[in-house]
């Protein structure tokens, strides 16, 4: 299976790199994302070709990743993936990074700080808007009218730790009113699955991922979102599904590095709360903080919507992403 997928990028950096060849002209502006992995070392090498400007937009750090997940086969070459990567980050015009922390961790591998740039990720404030409980149609659809849910929307995935959810969920099983629904799904869904069947949980509820058209819906019947990130992956890795949670105007409880990207702006907001993994009883604690005080829980929602207005609604990256490109432009010109 990991032979297949190197044979895919392989084959993927080889075309990149042809038709970046065969069509860029002196001046022109790359901007080169981080999936496939290592693709700025391509976009790099074809733009300093052809005398244009490479932009990296970095949604993760590879292959520091792959090495904190295990991912085999990658651990003896990530020192020189390494090496490459950063020829690439310092050559490049501008290296936009999607967290602080991210941020410095470009700085310690020698990029000046004139070319890294912070700009956050964004939801589409439009799109998804708070909705207040008793007008949102999957309440009664997914039959959770009178309940408290406790939400995980998006990837089940190898950087979150489900653990410390499943143990809350134990705790507060004989709460009848609060209850746990992951929307998704992702490598470790299965496995989620099995051990609440394992636990006898009935507090737990499982949905697919929903069609973007009802984003907005499965956002805001939660009362409250869960977000984790395992904290050997900050500075690599942003957990992006918060500006959605915030767009839908609920307050998040974070799992992971109290310090972290997240964390420090549910801290600085005061928009949610942080607790470490494996602190099951800390996040159960939490979950009945907002429970039993349904006014905190809108007011930390209130918060949050107005955060993401002033911060992260779409329109405010899209500016910024602007001034990036045009002071690369005014760079070239």
């Amino acid at each position: 299976m990991l032979g297949l997928r190197a044979i895919d990028y392989l084959t993927f950096y080889l075309s990149a790199c042809w038709f970046l060849l065969a069509h860029l002209q002196r001046g022109d502006v790359v901007v080169a994302k981080t999936d496939p992995p290592l693709i700025s070392i391509v976009a790099g090498a074809a733009a300093r070709i052809r005398a244009a400007k490479l932009v990296n937009w970095l949604q993760d750090l590879f292959p520091e990743t792959a090495v904190e997940l295990g991912v085999r086969g990658v651990g003896w070459l990530a020192r020189f993936l390494s090496w490459l990567r950063n020829i690439s980050l310092r050559a490049a015009a501008m290296n936009v990074t999607i967290g602080g922390r991210m941020a410095d961790r470009l700085a310690s591998f020698g990029v000046p700080e004139r070319q890294i740039r912070v700009i956050h990720n964004w939801a589409d404030g439009g799109a998804v808007h708070p909705i207040a409980r008793e007008a949102n149609p999957l309440r009664a659809e997914w039959g959770l009218e009178r309940k408290f849910a406790v939400g995980y929307s998006g990837n089940l995935g190898r950087a979150h730790e489900f653990e410390t959810m499943v143990g809350a969920a134990d705790l507060l099983r004989a709460r009848a009113d609060v209850v746990f629904l992951f929307i998704g799904g992702g490598v470790h869904r299965e496995g989620l699955e099995r051990r609440v069947r394992e636990l006898a949980l009935e507090n737990v509820y499982f949905q697919p991922y929903q069609p973007r058209e009802k984003l907005g819906l499965s956002l805001t019947l939660p009362d409250v979102h869960l977000v984790s990130l395992r904290p050997e992956l900050e500075g690599l890795i942003v957990p992006s599904k918060f500006y959605g949670i915030a767009a839908a105007g609920r307050p998040t409880v974070a799992i992971g590095d109290p310090d972290g990207e997240i964390p420090t702006l549910l801290r600085r907001y005061d928009i949610g709360y942080a607790v470490t993994p494996g602190d099951a009883r800390g996040l159960a604690a939490r979950l009945v903080e907002l429970a039993d005080n349904p006014g905190l829980c809108s007011t930390m929602g209130t918060k949050a919507r107005e955060v993401f207005v002033q911060q992260f609604d779409m329109p405010h990256a899209m500016r910024a992403w602007r001034e990036c490109l045009d002071a690369v432009e005014s760079e070239i010109r």
